[in-house]
């Protein structure tokens, strides 16, 4: 596999943000407590974000007609999505206090929002914009919850030991539900109704703070069935399209789905009945999702969950995998390999690190001695309520890019001994630059790559002794809409790859600033590209676990890659639920190429023949037990370490030096605050 000396380092301290809310439409939107927005597509994969701010407390998404996304936050406000420039469009003001609860109707040509005041507000969606319409009846108490009936003429709220059914023609309430309070104890507390449903065939769903799922009768407010499924609340409510299941999510961690089926075999009476608990979170579930053939749940612990019905499912593969998302897609982490600095990304600060070293060797496996501890350098606070959206430094150390939404920050490093002894913030940089979406310096250094709006990036050339100047803007040739979300820039610096959201990867020439060539694109979100600095052939990773080798110069696929995709990659490889994260090459080996995903890493070796689908890929720790002769039969290019993990990063600082960034899962949840304390058996 290849002998590294690895820097392991552990000592960023990431931790990911709870999750608030969940919507399911085009693709699947998720809004987390620091108000950022994220949107994954049906591989499960992070294809766009939106950063946080520290004003935007979004509690509810609701998707409208034409796949447009609106939220609203208890700050009062109604704000929409821009999903191709990555940013709040425009935000209206509620006029009811702090918004608890959104939902778009039927038809997607109207919002109701439930307000602090006690008040349903309607707003029409126009094509441009969002127009208040008027106000229901207000009732006392803050609506936490609602939902609007298939009709599209009634709507439920929930409140505080109320639920209230609204004639949306009249604005008036026709029906008044009072919550009983109590689940089995007899103390008596307010019922807060966190989640609510109304079925077509006018049945309304309840969840509530006593622990109990309800279902009532709208026309009659009379009850039809309770269930108490826990002891402490049940947060969140999400019903499936079909109206026969329904998850909900408790403040234990727990997930149950409730099913309606026969009384008995052949009958047509119906009964809801709870089928199948889970437990994935530890912390409380705030936000549920019920898809076709998945239960889509998320909670304070940061974790989207994607649990498969396994009776929705032909066959065993990737769509039949629970897969958990606890990690961003996205790099928190920039290494500057002369350097040997690591910059890490957190919402409103950088950290810069310098690696510790060793003057010791040992034996494959051995941990070494370290004749010098890591240091933090640095700590660059971002001022203002706008949360970093994407940061990058130098390889040779002397400089920091960070961007927020609305920013550019560039920094000049002095550097003494392999240590910071000044930093100067480069005052005036040209305003054409913002907005930013992503940041990538050259490899000498020299020039910082800015991608903006509409799919263009910005060449910015870096003055001494701390300056700089825009050289140059490298535009598509057929104009988008889109962010670009990653770069690649070649060794030699004569070609940059730019990957914008619609999946087009535009390759530009660097030494006349023009257009190159387009990649084909493929039908799958791009997840890491890099460009191998022997050859410039640019090697894509693709979500679905997809591998292509594209040679720049000569503006067509390798013949590696084109031997690739005939013959294809192996099962185990196709079947892994979490996305390449980065890709380096060895200078020493140029047939290796190096990959990582959250719990493996990779090497690639193209001059060895493909495995076949009945090869398993197994961890080289593993192989090293087996004989010689058993050896023989994985001799195949893919070599797999699975001794790393999780793994936020991975690089290359020189040929024979490594580093890997781990965040092990109990750091985190040391971190996190203590879970609602459950009575087990023996304790």
């Amino acid at each position: 596999m290849g002998e590294f000396q690895v820097h392991r380092v552990r000592f960023f301290a990431f931790l990911p943000v709870g999750v608030r809310c969940l919507a399911r439409g085009p693709a699947l939107a998720l809004a987390r407590l620091d108000g950022a927005l994220e949107l994954y597509g049906p591989s499960a994969f992070l294809e766009k974000a939106i950063p946080g701010h520290e004003a935007r407390a979004t509690q509810a998404l609701s998707w409208a007609a034409g796949g447009r996304l609106f939220g609203a936050d208890l700050g009062g406000d109604v704000a929409e999505y821009d999903l191709q420039k990555l940013r709040v469009k425009y935000a209206v003001d509620g006029f009811g206090g702090p918004i608890w609860s959104l939902a778009a109707d039927p038809s997607g040509t109207r919002l109701a929002i439930g307000c602090e005041d006690g008040s349903v507000k309607l707003f029409q969606v126009l094509p441009d914009k969002i127009q208040f319409e008027r106000s229901l009846d207000r009732q006392k108490g803050r609506i936490l919850s609602l939902s609007w009936h298939v009709s599209g003429t009634r709507i439920v709220v929930g409140s505080i030991n109320h639920l209230r059914v609204y004639d949306v023609d009249s604005g008036h309430v026709v029906q008044r539900i009072r919550v009983e309070r109590r689940l089995l104890a007899s103390q008596r507390r307010e019922c807060v109704v966190w989640g609510v449903a109304f079925l077509s065939d006018g049945t309304v769903v309840s969840a509530d703070s006593a622990g109990k799922v309800q279902f009532w009768d709208a026309d009659k407010g009379t009850l039809l069935e309770t269930h108490p499924v826990s002891n402490s609340a049940v947060l969140s409510l999400a019903v499936s399209e079909e109206e026969d299941s329904l998850v909900v999510g408790t403040s234990e961690g727990a997930i149950y789905q409730f099913q309606l089926l026969p009384v008995k075999w052949g009958s047509t009476e119906s009964r809801w009945v709870r089928t199948k608990p889970f437990q994935h979170h530890t912390h409380d579930v705030r936000a549920v999702a019920h898809s076709r053939t998945a239960l889509i749940s998320g909670g304070l612990d940061g974790q989207l969950v994607i649990r498969p019905l396994m009776e929705k499912m032909h066959g065993q593969g990737y769509e039949a995998a629970l897969r958990k998302v606890t990690f961003p897609h996205r790099c928190l982490v920039s290494c500057a390999r002369k350097a040997r600095f690591l910059l890490f990304q957190f919402p409103q600060h950088l950290e810069l690190w310098r690696l510790g070293a060793t003057n010791a060797a040992g034996r494959d496996g051995e941990v070494l001695p370290v004749s010098r501890n890591p240091e933090h350098l640095l700590q660059l606070k971002s001022k203002g309520p706008e949360h970093i959206c994407c940061s990058c430094i130098s390889p040779c150390g002397g400089w920091i890019a960070y961007a927020t939404a609305s920013r550019l920050h560039l920094h000049r490093l002095q550097l003494e001994d392999g240590s910071v002894i000044a930093i100067q913030r480069v005052p005036k940089l040209p305003k054409l630059l913002c907005p930013v979406y992503q940041l990538l310096y050259s490899a000498d250094s020299s020039r910082l790559f800015v991608a903006s709006d509409q799919g263009s990036v910005h060449v910015v050339q870096l003055l001494e002794p701390g300056g700089c100047k825009h050289l140059q803007t490298l535009r598509p040739p057929s104009g988008t809409a889109e962010a670009v979300q990653l770069l690649a820039v070649s060794a030699d610096g004569d070609w940059l790859a730019a990957t914008s959201s619609d999946w087009a990867i535009n390759i530009y020439s660097l030494q006349q600033f023009k257009h190159h060539c387009t990649v084909p694109t493929y039908n799958c979100p791009v997840t890491a590209t890099a460009i191998h600095p022997a050859t410039n052939h640019l090697v894509i990773a693709h979500s679905d676990q997809q591998l292509f080798e594209f040679s720049i110069p000569k503006c067509e696929y390798t013949a590696w890659s084109r031997v690739v995709q005939q013959h294809g990659l192996p099962k185990d490889w196709l079947e892994r639920d979490t996305p390449i994260a980065h890709i380096a090459f060895n200078p020493r080996q140029p047939t290796q190429l190096l990959l990582h995903d959250t719990y493996m890493l990779c090497i690639l070796d193209k001059s060895l023949p493909l495995p076949d689908d009945n090869t398993q890929l197994n961890n080289q720790a593993l192989l090293k037990q087996l004989s010689e002769k058993a050896r023989r039969g994985h001799a195949h290019a893919f070599k797999i370490c699975k001794k790393y993990q999780p793994l936020l990063f991975m690089d290359l600082l020189d040929e024979d030096c490594l580093v890997v960034v781990e965040r092990p899962l109990t750091d985190i949840q040391t971190q996190l605050p203590p879970p609602v304390q459950q009575k087990k058996f023996g304790t």
